[in-house]
């Protein structure tokens, strides 16, 4: 079972996520690496907001192969090089995960993989069985 819960003794979460998610019973745990903006064909756009859409749109394909969805996802992990629209990120992030919040990470970094590659998603999901 996941139960998701935001502690009374601490700040309400700042955008989409709670603190805690906790995990008891039998389950399957998927781990992805960090999925990119890039398209199957190797194309990865110049612009940071569709890299991110792309991304979590990697994630869903991830996650469905593994007979998942995104209600299965416990927590995902933001790297992000140079700000990218705080609205318009949110947007993003809302409609990927519609009433579904996980556990929630944004981080900046210098640099990811590749010069062009300006977002890098983790993520983590469990099904109960």
């Amino acid at each position: 079972m996941k139960v998701a819960r935001n502690p009374k003794d601490i700040h309400q979460p700042v955008a989409p996520y709670v603190h805690q998610i906790e995990v008891t019973g039998p389950q399957r745990w998927l781990t992805l690496s960090g999925q990119i903006g890039m398209e199957k064909d190797g194309a990865v756009p110049e612009e940071p907001l569709a890299q991110m859409k792309l991304a979590l749109e990697n994630i869903r394909k991830n996650l469905e192969s593994a007979n998942m969805e995104i209600q299965d996802l416990t927590k995902i992990v933001l790297y992000l090089v140079g700000e990218i629209n705080v609205d318009q990120r949110k947007q993003i992030i809302n409609d990927f995960l519609g009433n579904h919040l996980p556990c929630m990470t944004l981080m900046y970094v210098v640099a990811l993989a590749a010069p062009a590659l300006k977002v890098e998603i983790d993520a983590w999901a469990c099904k109960e069985m």
